[in-house]
């Protein structure tokens, strides 16, 4: 089910009562606070004041642990704890990052490479949540668009491939033809928590995709879009390291939700990643 979003206007609580909605985003990290400055700049710059993150460490060294806990002195819109759970990883610390949220929070999961866009992104996207709750057509979920950006020997960082969710129909269509909302730039709203609040273990790559495409089999989920460049990524990371794994991963998501058709989406997808390089470089 799509969901169209109401045109977005600068706006803070609701006009009909209820709070507006509430950003909460979620960071695993791990012996990373040499990567942190370019997020934790971008999020201090936001024009919106109203945000929280949770940083979730995966058992790093004293050095990491002392700068995440003067970040946290210093502004108390920033949070860290440890990793719990018998589940390792980064799925098993966003895992952790559901249980924490709020009722009423809007996730969204960043790594410890990612940035925002610019300094109005936030403020934008609460700004279109807002509305469609003003408008009654609040989404479950809220996909955006997010660029790639090659980090290593070269500064500024140089724009990479787009991953702009290509729709076709419904989303369990655009699913089934390829095409993935990439999480970083996908919000997670209180009506997607409340039908799937976990990611599956056995999963050290895909466990996005594979929640994307679990809770694509209600047919009541709203799923909107926006044009919104919500997120630049650092290209590079460990799933970007691990093809063979990876591309096993993605096979077992598409099995458990397409059954013996699951190499149609598979073959799909990748095809859309090679059409994706044409746009390499070009402005969002």
């Amino acid at each position: 089910m799509a969901v169209g979003l109401p045109r977005a206007e600068s706006g803070g609580a609701a006009l009909d009562g209820r709070p507006s909605p509430a950003l909460h985003l979620i960071v695993p990290t791990r012996n990373s606070h040499q990567l942190l400055s370019r997020l934790v700049d971008s999020l201090r710059s936001q024009t919106l004041a109203d945000w929280r993150l949770t940083f979730i460490d995966g058992d790093s060294d004293p050095v990491h642990c002392s700068w995440l806990e003067d970040l946290c002195r210093r502004d108390s819109r920033f949070q860290w704890c440890r990793q719990a759970g018998p589940q390792g990883g980064i799925y098993g610390a966003m895992n952790q990052g559901f249980r924490l949220a709020d009722a009423g929070d809007w996730l969204l999961f960043w790594g410890s490479d990612d940035w925002a866009a610019s300094s109005g992104v936030l403020a934008e996207v609460l700004a279109q949540l807002t509305q469609a709750r003003q408008a009654g057509c609040e989404p479950d979920l809220l996909v955006c668009r997010g660029r790639y950006y090659r980090l290593r020997g070269a500064e500024p960082p140089l724009p990479g491939r787009s991953t702009a969710f290509r729709w076709c129909h419904n989303y369990r269509t655009s699913l089934w033809l390829g095409s993935t909302p990439p999480h970083q730039a996908t919000l997670v709203g209180p009506g997607a928590r409340r039908r799937l609040d976990h990611y599956a273990e056995g999963f050290r790559l895909s466990a996005d995709l594979d929640y994307f495409l679990q809770l694509s089999a209600d047919p009541r989920l709203a799923v909107a879009r926006s044009p919104l460049e919500l997120v630049h990524l650092g290209e590079g990371g460990v799933s970007g390291q691990q093809t063979s794994r990876r591309l096993q991963e993605v096979r077992r998501a598409y099995r458990r939700a397409f059954g013996g058709w699951w190499w149609c989406p598979f073959l799909l997808r990748y095809g859309q990643r090679l059409f994706s390089l044409l746009d390499r470089g070009k402005p969002a």
